[in-house]
């Protein structure tokens, strides 16, 4: 039995165009078509998709420049709007959102959500860091009524900081909507920017920095035996000029395309013949299902945690040793060479639709 109506607000730093802040923007349309009222709670209201929220959704600045200011006005926030759900992605408002309950005296059920490996994403900020990142995930997960990771790897490096039991913890994949048919004009600007005909064009997408190793990926792209090969990136990034200038020392500048960055991937999805995914890790791996969901084949490494969950241990693509460049020039190059079932590829992508990721998220607050 659905319960409809709920007061549901979700809280975040800001609405720039990362994944998380994306996640949260499907969820809420997910959240509204159940019936429920949705409200986005900002530490700062700015970001790329801050006019889209505003266009379907109501949205409240907390207004605070320093993260030690936030529970002091989430308190006030809570205790005027009295909403039934808070949802808090991110440390450490994942930390700061239960505890900020609790002062304001609510009986509101808190469901905090980590999208990444924070273990990984902080191991180089000292001692005194990781005692605070342990300390503060010890008392707000315990403090929250449910506690997602957006993969199994992300909730076991949840449960591992917090020292808490592992089945206090659920997954719930990232939801991936289904994008529309790029359009013919679309399609030929893909083309004219491939300038290659079709059969051996790797493709990437995402922010061109440090994590994603994209330096690994030119590097095995130089090996591969293909010099009719192109490689695209489709992103942008503080990386971007680092491998520009690899891509003249390896020699293959002239095989590398930089497309920069697009709102919608698909047309170099559906224009390439394979996607690769270099990076040291990943909490889920949006990219991964977005490829999928074109029957684009795929080549990852085997980075923790998500690639390796999307594609079933290499049920539904190419997994190869993080770092390993040899190997991933190999498994690109036997990608290249073998045939696709491309049908199998979507029907995989299926598995990551929006209203699953919201059934889930429903079904652990007790509203379905």
């Amino acid at each position: 039995m659905t319960v409809p109506g709920q007061r549901i607000s979700i809280l975040l730093p800001d609405l720039r165009g990362g994944g998380a802040e994306r996640i949260s923007i499907v969820l809420a349309h997910e959240f509204a078509r159940a019936g429920h009222q949705v409200e986005f709670v900002l530490r700062q209201a700015r970001g790329e998709l801050l006019d889209e929220a505003r266009q379907s959704f109501s949205v409240v600045d907390l207004d605070t420049a320093r993260v030690r200011s936030v529970l002091r006005k989430l308190v006030t926030y809570l205790r005027q709007r009295q909403p039934d759900v808070l949802l808090a992605a991110m440390w450490p408002l994942t930390c700061i959102a239960p505890v900020a309950s609790r002062l304001a005296g609510l009986r509101c059920k808190v469901l905090v959500s980590e999208h990444g490996i924070l273990s990984a994403q902080y191991k180089d900020w000292g001692a005194a860091h990781r005692i605070a990142l342990r300390a503060t995930t010890g008392l707000g997960y315990r403090l929250a009524h449910r506690r997602i990771g957006v993969s199994d790897g992300v909730a076991r490096d949840m449960a591992g900081l917090s020292s808490m039991a592992p089945d206090r913890f659920d997954t719930i994949y990232n939801p991936v909507p289904p994008r529309a048919e790029p359009s013919e004009a679309a399609i030929a600007a893909a083309e004219a920017l491939w300038n290659a005909p079709p059969g051996q064009r790797l493709v990437t997408v995402g922010t061109m920095k440090a994590v994603k190793n994209h330096p690994l990926l030119l590097r095995a792209f130089a090996q591969l035996p293909r010099p009719g090969a192109r490689l695209m990136f489709v992103g942008d990034g503080s990386e971007r000029d680092a491998l520009v200038s690899l891509a003249q020392e390896l020699g293959v500048a002239d095989r590398v395309i930089f497309a920069g960055f697009h709102p919608d991937p698909s047309p170099f999805y559906r224009t390439a013949d394979l996607f690769a995914l270099s990076s040291n890790y990943e909490g889920f791996g949006n990219v991964i299902v977005e490829a999928l969901s074109c029957g684009t084949p795929v080549v990852s490494t085997d980075c923790p945690s998500g690639p390796n969950e999307i594609l079933e241990g290499g049920r539904y693509g190419r997994l190869v040793p993080v770092g390993d460049e040899q190997a991933l020039a190999q498994a690109m190059s036997d990608a290249l060479a073998a045939p696709v079932d491309r049908d199998a590829l979507i029907q995989r992508a299926a598995d990551f639709a929006p209203a699953i990721a919201a059934q889930g998220y429903l079904a652990l607050l007790d509203l379905t």
